[in-house]
């Protein structure tokens, strides 16, 4: 679960970070009020207007705007605030601006990248620092790797301070700035463990040109399955920066992930829906979406999969493959039975089943007069969904 820049430094103030100081507003009308108390209890004379949503790229999208007084942050945050922000993680569709964060401006004398991460591979959390900060840490990775520095840490043992030092030499800081970077690295190692965060990015972390190392942007998404033993991070949840129909598919349990293509899936479990989504590739075609209806699925579960995949109009075919294991391939017939009648079914459908009561599932769909067509194999059914499509 991805969280806003605000709440982000709310969490990492929480575990001592030092962080770029605001707050936060919704409507047009508060906007004025805020910037007053930004200015009244950070001291702060000019000021940064930031647009809150979950995607990269806010500043070249114009969602980020320095404003020397209040009169120019009062016209930046009417502009930003209820914008469509395109950015190159919104797609061009764009995201709503619908808050926004006042900030006090900082000196900055230098920047820094700074995240953390679980590197799959090795099996450890990765550490990693950089100097080329505020600027897409992709592009460094590509141009320039060896600007990225990492330490790796074996789970359940925490950041050594000897790891923090290392990278912090890495930075080539010294002094007083150098202590502040090793105490500010073994905190963020701490908010990113206790939250149970997939990743934590800080970019850029800046050095003010008072001597001062502050995080001035904040990255965490949190893991899913981890969330119920954080009630607090839960609650910030914002379902406007989730895609609709995958909020709706939450709702009866449902894996959903929307994706470009045009032919809607329904397997269950997330390997086959993996594999099924190969095939219709490998035969010409391109999913719509990852629909995983799970092991236990009932008739209303397959109903209201059927209907979220149907609510994408991108879809122009959709391939129903089930492996009957735990859910028995009569209970999905019956609920393709009941969505085919109920919905006003403008696609073509191919259902392939396999496993327990596979064969009475077939009688039922057969027995159904519905216009389905149905399939012994995989391949098969890849074949017949794609040929459907074109």
């Amino acid at each position: 679960m991805n969280i806003h820049e605000y709440q982000a430094k709310d969490l990492l103030a929480s575990f001592g970070v030092p962080i770029q100081r605001g707050k936060v507003v919704d409507k047009i009308e508060d906007v004025e009020t805020v910037i007053d108390e930004v200015a009244t209890e950070y001291e702060a004379s000019q000021f940064v207007v930031k647009a809150q949503i979950h995607a990269g790229g806010r500043g070249k999208g114009g969602g980020v705007k320095f404003s020397s007084n209040k009169a120019s942050a009062l016209e930046n945050a009417k502009t930003i605030l209820g914008m469509n922000l395109v950015t190159h993680q919104t797609g061009d569709s764009g995201q709503a601006v619908r808050k926004i964060m006042i900030t006090e401006a900082l000196d900055i004398e230098s920047e820094f990248y700074v995240a953390i991460t679980l590197d799959r591979v090795t099996s450890r959390h990765v550490v990693m620092v950089s100097t080329e900060g505020g600027v897409d840490i992709e592009e460094v990775a590509a141009n320039t790797p060896e600007k990225i520095l990492k330490e790796w840490v074996v789970p359940g043992f925490g950041l050594n301070v000897f790891q923090a030092r290392k990278l912090a030499y890495g930075l080539q800081l010294d002094g007083d700035i150098f202590k502040q970077t090793v105490s500010i690295l073994m905190k963020l190692f701490k908010a990113y463990e206790k939250s149970d965060a997939n990743i934590l990015e800080v970019n850029p972390l800046v050095i003010t040109k008072q001597g001062k190392v502050i995080a001035l942007d904040a990255k965490i998404n949190i893991d899913d399955n981890a969330l119920y033993r954080h009630k607090d991070i839960q609650e910030m949840r914002d379902i406007h920066e989730e895609d609709p129909m995958e909020v709706e598919a939450g709702k009866y349990n449902l894996n959903y992930i929307k994706l470009d293509g045009n032919v809607g899936c329904m397997v269950n479990g997330a390997g086959l829906a993996m594999a099924t989504m190969d095939i219709i590739k490998l035969k010409g075609g391109d999913p719509a979406n990852f629909l995983d209806v799970g092991g236990g699925a009932s008739v209303e579960t397959v109903k209201n999969g059927f209907r979220i995949i149907l609510s994408d109009s991108s879809v122009k075919a959709v391939l129903i493959n089930i492996f009957g294991g735990i859910v028995r391939c009569d209970r999905v017939a019956n609920g393709i039975i009941q969505a085919v009648s109920e919905l006003d079914l403008s696609v073509p459908v191919v259902v392939r089943l396999e496993g327990t009561n596979a064969d009475i599932a077939k009688d039922l769909l057969n027995q159904s007069d519905l216009k389905l067509l149905t399939a012994g194999s995989l391949e098969e059914a890849a074949d017949k969904v794609v040929a459907a499509v074109v």
